[in-house]
């Protein structure tokens, strides 16, 4: 397949929401057992598309994802890959939390 019409079909599956679209593999690449960054996740769509340094996060209401971020130069930290739309990032997020606590 074209790499130029994977990147459409990417992008078409985050406008829907994640139909269409499945999560082949979800790998567990650290844990941490202190602090709060619990894991370092790598995400991987229809066998074509890994979304790497996610991160499980223990919060005050239990862990959650946190997709990959980069430091800006003003000291924010902002997402460099992330969903666009809630439908989206919930399927992410219960994929990865459900990888996580059957390693852990």
């Amino acid at each position: 397949m074209d790499a130029e019409y994977d990147n459409i079909l990417i992008f078409d599956w985050l406008k829907k929401g994640g139909e269409g679209v499945n999560i082949t593999d979800v790998r567990i690449r650290k844990i941490n057992q202190e602090g709060k960054m619990r894991a370092i996740v790598s995400v991987t769509l229809d066998d074509s598309f890994v979304i790497h340094d996610v991160k499980v996060i223990e919060g005050q209401n239990g862990l959650f994802v946190a997709m990959p971020s980069r430091k800006t130069p003003s000291g924010e930290y902002r997402d460099i890959a992330h969903p666009i739309c809630s439908d989206a990032r919930e399927i992410i997020q219960n994929a990865v939390l459900k990888a996580y606590e059957e390693v852990v």
